[in-house]
C-alpha cells in the first residue's frame, strides 16, 4: 500500500486529489495538510511514502518546503503539483529534488500514475517536461532570464504583473512590504528592467501571467 500525505492550502483541491487517489486500491491518503506546520506534523506522525505538495503555498512556498526536506535528508518522495504549466515550474522543481511535477488541471489518472511512479523511486516525467529537459540539454547556458530568479522573486514578479500592490503581495506571501520591495528590486536587476510597466510587459511576453 502506498501511503500518501497531501499538502495544499485549498481544502476543495485537497478533496479532489484525495478522492482521485483513493479510487486506486493500492494508494491510501493517510493525512492532509493546509500549511507547513501541519505538514511537518503529518510527516512526523505518518512517515508516508509519497508527499503530494502544492508549489504555491502561502507563507513558505512548496519549493522552499521541498528544499528544507532535502536538506534534512527526509526519505519521503515528493510529487509537486501546481496550477501553473510545466514550462514555468517543472524544471525548477526537479532541480530542487522533486521526483515529479504535474499540472493539477490535467487528467486525474495521470495523478495516480505519477504517485505510483514516484513511490517506486522513479522520476515522473510528462512528454511536455521531457521536451523542456531536452531543450535545456541542447542549450545549458540558455534558458530565459527569469529562470535565474528565486521562487520568491518569481512569485513577486507574477503578482506585480497581475496588478497587485506591494501590500497585497506581502499579505499573500506572509512577509513584510519591505521584503517585497527587496524582491522587486532583485527582479528588476536580474531581468535588466527599470519599472513595473517593463516588468509587466516581460511577464506577458513570457506567458508568466
Amino acid at each position: 500500500m502506498i501511503r500518501v500525505v497531501l499538502c495544499d492550502d485549498h481544502a476543495v483541491v485537497r478533496r479532489g486529489i484525495r478522492d482521485t487517489l483513493q479510487e486506486a486500491t493500492d494508494i491510501r491518503v493517510v493525512a492532509e495538510a493546509g500549511s507547513y506546520p501541519e505538514l511537518r506534523e503529518a510527516l512526523r506522525r505518518e512517515q508516508p511514502d509519497v508527499l503530494v505538495l502544492d508549489v504555491d503555498l502561502p507563507g513558505r512556498s512548496g519549493l522552499e518546503v521541498l528544499s528544507v526536506l532535502q536538506s534534512e535528508g527526509s526519505p519521503v518522495r515528493t510529487l509537486m503539483v501546481s496550477m501553473y504549466p510545466e514550462d514555468q515550474y517543472a524544471i525548477r522543481c526537479l532541480r530542487a529534488g522533486a521526483m515529479g511535477y504535474l499540472n493539477k488541471g490535467g487528467d486525474p489518472q495521470a495523478l495516480v500514475a505519477a504517485v505510483r511512479t514516484v513511490a517506486q523511486g522513479r522520476k515522473y516525467i510528462t512528454p511536455e517536461i521531457a521536451e523542456l529537459l531536452a531543450n535545456h540539454l541542447q542549450s545549458p547556458e540558455g534558458g530565459e532570464p527569469h529562470d535565474a530568479l528565486s521562487q520568491r522573486e518569481l512569485q513577486t514578479l507574477k503578482m506585480i504583473a497581475s496588478g497587485k500592490k506591494l501590500s497585497q503581495i506581502a499579505e499573500a506571501l506572509m512577509i513584510s512590504p519591505k521584503t517585497v520591495s527587496v524582491y522587486r528590486a532583485r527582479v528588476l536587476e536580474k531581468l535588466g528592467l527599470s519599472n513595473n510597466a517593463e516588468l509587466t510587459v516581460y511577464a506577458i511576453r513570457n506567458k508568466l501571467v
